[in-house]
């Protein structure tokens, strides 16, 4: 557990920056970020500036890569934020996490998200040592999804899973429709699959060629894919209909570095990798339908697909 006052300190500052800025808004700040520290890591070998901003109290999300274990703080201090803000009637939009809190002119909703980034450090220590789990998988994706139930169960009112708009039950309470979806434009499992396909590929093919060529910061650049990712969410909070897919991009990285270790051929390494990111936007999708859609507050898809794919990358390398 972490005992230095000045981390939690700065993880209150973060989880209030989610809050101000709004969970979307901090979250494309931290590709922002992390695309200035991979060109800083590429020139100087430092990877400082990813550790300690981009993944860091400063905004860490929801993302461990290598020996980048940021835990999440401005995007769950914005989600929680927002939670809040809707059971006070402040926020009128179901599962809004673009809206910048600030706006609202209310002080509670902006401490709300500090809280919000000091919870998200506690539960990211606590779930780091717990044995096996906590060197298998991505510690701040399973605490962004622990800090988003936890917000919708203290500040919603659907529960967990929510009843389908229209009535249905069974296996038919999980279609999506006008009103219960995530990202309408690509939703479906052949959608899923071929965005996740193209965005997998790209990103699986710039870890191993970026890896080849900066072998010295083979721990930053893998994160490409993910920074393009996260960085182009700045758009769909402008309203742009730009597709979600750091869970693609992340989880084929996380593939590719590892196989190309393995197997030590670039070419498989890349299909590999571009499988698991296949696995893991149709697994977003999944989870998209399970308990995102039909909730009053948000618990993200992509982190909920990120922690289970990343124990199932680092268990099958494991066993080569």
């Amino acid at each position: 557990m972490t005992t230095d006052i000045l981390v939690y300190l700065a993880a209150f500052g973060g989880g209030f920056l989610g809050a101000a800025f709004g969970a979307l808004f901090a979250f494309s700040f931290v590709g922002i970020t992390l695309l200035a520290g991979i060109a800083i890591a590429i020139s100087t070998g430092d990877a400082s500036w990813i550790s300690l901003i981009s993944f860091g109290p400063f905004f860490g999300p929801h993302i461990s890569f290598g020996p980048f274990f940021g835990p999440h703080i401005s995007f769950a201090g914005g989600v929680g934020a927002a939670a809040y803000a809707y059971r006070r009637g402040y926020l009128s939009g179901v599962r809004d996490i673009a809206t910048p809190l600030v706006s609202l002119a209310k002080p509670d909703v902006l401490l709300v998200g500090g809280l919000f980034g000091v919870g998200g450090l506690i539960v990211h220590d606590i779930v780091s040592i717990i044995p096996w789990l906590g060197t298998h998988t991505d510690l701040p994706g399973i605490t962004v999804v622990i800090s988003g139930i936890a917000a919708r169960l203290i500040f919603g009112k659907t529960g967990i899973i929510g009843t389908n708009s229209e009535g249905l039950t069974g296996s038919a309470k999980f279609r999506p429709n006008d009103k219960d979806c995530w990202v309408r434009y690509q939703e479906g499992w052949g959608n899923a699959a071929i965005l996740s396909l193209g965005a997998g590929l790209l990103s699986a093919w710039a870890t191993v060629a970026l890896t080849q060529a900066f072998p010295e910061a083979a721990g930053s650049v893998v994160l490409l894919g993910f920074g393009v990712s996260a960085t182009s969410l700045v758009f769909l909070t402008l309203g742009a209909a730009v597709p979600v897919t750091h869970h693609m991009t992340l989880i084929a990285a996380l593939g590719a570095a590892n196989f190309l270790t393995i197997t030590g051929s670039p070419l498989a390494a890349v299909l590999i990798g571009t499988c698991f990111g296949i696995i893991s936007g149709l697994a977003g999708e999944a989870f998209s339908r399970l308990w995102q859609i039909r909730g009053d507050t948000h618990v993200d898809p992509p982190a909920s697909a990120i922690w289970p794919m990343t124990v199932v990358v680092l268990t099958i390398a494991g066993l080569f």
